[in-house]
């Protein structure tokens, strides 16, 4: 359902500011979801403080419908024509105006008070990406903003695990500094939806930065909603084993950390570091048959996105 909202509530700038604060852009990337992306605009509406500029980047051809409710509020509109989420996001890194390069999804809410607070650790400048969390809608009443931040660099002993599996967040409330994004392929377009390895693009950005001297911060105050869906354990798990093998060959110099990683979750063992859920995942606890089938499709996965 699309919440209605008054036009002139809905309006944006569209030129940065000449105050000496970091300009920010908010990029939000989407593809054939027009009523959630509606949404989307309505919360980001309502954000308090505003981004400088808006950016919707469609992931097709173009489409009109898109097209009228980004410009329809005052946001920049730009496709990315080949399918990928990273491709989307890496449109919007280019494009985007701004010192800092916030990302939500086209189905995620942003709360009033997401971007102020996910923008106060930039004020150091070693930090190079801040994350906050996502939850449910449903779950939203019951979520804790007093938990206090958390930063992690590459002195971290435990920092590659914790960047590539869940202990920073996820891409759907992250927040860059874009001249620490180097390249014009900063995400990885092998990982992310509409990819060959569909998970773990900004799992892959964060391991990215920390490796390079940067730090990262998790807020847990900078909350995003963000709607339950169905999982599917099977290809969750064939997923999984093929982006563990593209850290395996990606991240030669890491390949212990890895390992010694997967051979704890697979004991059961407890994570040392703060993630919720902290239990091993329906992954790593499925039957026999299903790591078996994922093993065999992951590895056809990997070498899909290695030619890729």
């Amino acid at each position: 359902m699309i919440v209605p909202a008054s036009r002139s509530a809905l309006k944006f700038q569209t030129e940065l500011s000449n105050d000496s604060k970091a300009k920010v852009s908010l990029v939000v990337c989407t593809r054939n979801r027009p009523r959630q992306l509606q949404n989307c605009m309505v919360a980001i509406g309502r954000l308090d403080p505003r981004p400088d500029e808006v950016l919707v980047v469609d992931n097709t051809e173009g489409n009109e419908e898109t097209k009228q409710i980004a410009m329809g509020v005052g946001a920049r509109y730009v496709t990315a024509p080949i399918r990928g989420l990273s491709r989307a996001r890496n449109r919007g890194l280019a494009e985007s105006q701004g010192e800092i390069v916030a990302f939500v999804d086209d189905d995620a809410l942003p709360t009033t008070g997401w971007l102020g607070r996910i923008l106060e650790p930039f004020a150091d400048p070693k930090v190079a990406g801040v994350t906050g969390d996502t939850v449910t809608c449903e779950a939203a009443a019951n979520a804790s903003m007093e938990r206090p931040s958390r930063s992690l660099s590459n002195q971290d002993p435990l920092w590659f695990e914790i960047a590539n599996f869940g202990g920073l967040g996820f891409g759907t409330n992250m927040a860059l500094r874009k001249e620490y994004c180097r390249g014009d392929r900063f995400f990885d377009e092998r990982l992310g939806r509409g990819a060959p390895i569909s998970i773990a693009e900004e799992s892959h950005a964060f391991t990215r930065l920390l490796s390079s001297g940067y730090h990262a911060v998790h807020v847990p105050a900078a909350v995003v909603l963000h709607p339950d869906k169905p999982r599917d354990v099977q290809m969750e798990a064939t997923t999984s084993f093929a982006y563990w093998l593209f850290l395996f060959f990606n991240f030669p110099s890491h390949r212990s950390d890895l390992l010694r990683f997967l051979g704890r979750r697979l004991r059961r063992k407890p994570l040392s570091w703060p993630r919720d859920p902290q239990g091993p995942g329906e992954v790593i606890s499925s039957g026999l048959w299903v790591k078996l089938k994922a093993t065999i499709a992951g590895l056809f996965l990997f070498l899909r996105a290695s030619m890729h």
